[in-house]
C-alpha cells in the first residue's frame, strides 16, 4: 500500500499537500504521458527523487509553489508543475521540468498532491492503483537512500569536498563518518534552500 503522507504546511493550512514516496518505480514512462496528455486525473507534482537532498527542499518548494498560486502568480500550468519548477535554482521552466521531473528512466518518484477536496484515502487509493513501485515512508531517511548527492551537486553547481570525491563517508568510520554525512549534506541544504529563494528576486 502507498505511504501516503498529509502534511498541513504553517500559513497554508487550507491547503493539504499529500506526498508520497516510491523505490523501484517501473512504470515512469506511462506516468509522464499522463502528465503530457493532460490528464487530470494525474495533477501530481512527480519528482524524480533522485535529485532530492531532504524533506525540507520539498516543503521549501511546496510552500513556494501555493503561496505563488494564493497570490496569481504561477509560472507554469498548475500548482504541481509549479512545485517541480520550485525545485530549481533558476527560472528556465523547461530546464527545471528535465531536471526534477518525471522522465522515463526515472525509478526513485515523489508523488506531491496540493488538494483539500480529495481525502487521503481517495489520493492513496488512486497511487496505489497506478504507480508500479515500493513506497517507502516519506523521510529524510529515506530519501537518502534514494538520491544521488554527485548529481545534485551538479545540478546546483556545488563544489566536490576537497579531497573526498567519493562523498563524505571516504576515509572515515563510524560515527565520525554518519556525523561528517551529516553535516555535509546540512551545508548542501542550506546552500541549496538559498538558491531556490533567491530564483527569480
Amino acid at each position: 500500500m502507498a505511504q501516503l503522507q498529509t502534511f498541513k504546511l504553517p500559513h497554508l493550512p487550507d491547503h493539504p499537500v499529500h506526498i508520497a514516496l516510491f523505490r523501484d518505480a517501473r512504470n515512469a514512462e506511462f506516468l509522464r504521458q499522463q502528465l503530457l496528455d493532460g490528464n487530470t486525473e494525474f495533477e501530481y507534482a512527480f519528482v524524480d527523487a533522485a535529485v532530492v537532498l531532504s524533506t525540507t527542499q520539498v516543503f521549501a518548494a511546496v510552500f513556494r509553489a501555493v503561496n505563488d498560486m494564493m497570490k496569481q502568480r504561477l509560472k507554469s500550468r498548475n500548482v504541481h508543475s509549479e512545485i517541480v519548477h520550485c525545485f530549481s535554482g533558476n527560472n528556465n521552466i523547461a530546464t527545471s521540468f528535465r531536471t526534477f521531473g518525471i522522465t522515463p528512466a526515472t525509478t526513485s518518484l515523489l508523488a506531491i498532491k496540493v488538494s483539500s477536496t480529495l481525502t487521503t484515502e481517495q489520493i492513496q487509493s488512486h497511487l496505489q492503483e497506478h504507480v508500479q513501485g515500493t513506497s517507502l515512508p516519506f523521510s529524510d531517511a529515506s530519501i537518502a537512500e534514494l538520491n544521488d548527492l554527485s548529481k545534485i551537486r551538479k545540478i546546483y553547481k556545488l563544489d566536490q569536498p576537497a579531497g573526498k570525491p567519493g562523498g563524505a563517508r571516504q576515509g572515515k568510520k563510524g560515527k565520525n563518518a554518519d556525523q561528517s554525512a551529516g553535516e555535509g549534506r546540512r551545508e548542501m541544504e542550506a546552500v541549496v534552500l538559498g538558491m531556490m529563494a533567491l530564483r527569480g528576486s
